[in-house]
């Protein structure tokens, strides 16, 4: 899979752990985007479907409760990045590797479906 192939060799991830971020991710815009919007997203990665069911559990832990507090402050989107550190967590990965990722994935998405598709994703994980 092209995405993965990308995560593995712009960040040194093993294949599960690229799997798994990049799965944690597109779980997210899964939650957050139309039904519409999501189809692009997953006609853009081929078995976008199965690597979130190879991202492990997002919720829960230390995860959890800065997602919480961002969301009490007003940083919806800082929120919702910082409850899949939890996930990021089982992986082995830090935190700060779930803002590597996300460059990597908008980029990757307007490569495959143009800036408007990157502008839909951007909104949910970039807050721009």
């Amino acid at each position: 899979m092209e995405l993965v192939q990308q995560l593995i060799s712009n960040l040194g991830l093993s294949e599960e752990q690229a799997q798994g971020g990049a799965g944690l991710l597109l779980g997210l815009l899964k939650d957050k985007l139309s039904e519409t919007d999501f189809a692009q997203v997953s006609g853009a990665v081929p078995d976008s479907e199965g690597l979130i069911e190879k991202a492990p559990e997002a919720g829960g832990g230390l995860g959890g409760l800065l997602g919480g507090v961002a969301s009490a402050l007003g940083g919806s989107q800082l929120g919702e990045l910082a409850s899949l550190a939890g996930g990021f967590s089982k992986l082995g990965l830090d935190a700060d590797m779930i803002g590597k990722l996300v460059p990597i994935l908008v980029s990757f998405l307007e490569s495959k479906g143009g800036e408007g598709l990157a502008g839909i994703v951007s909104k949910v994980l970039e807050g721009g």
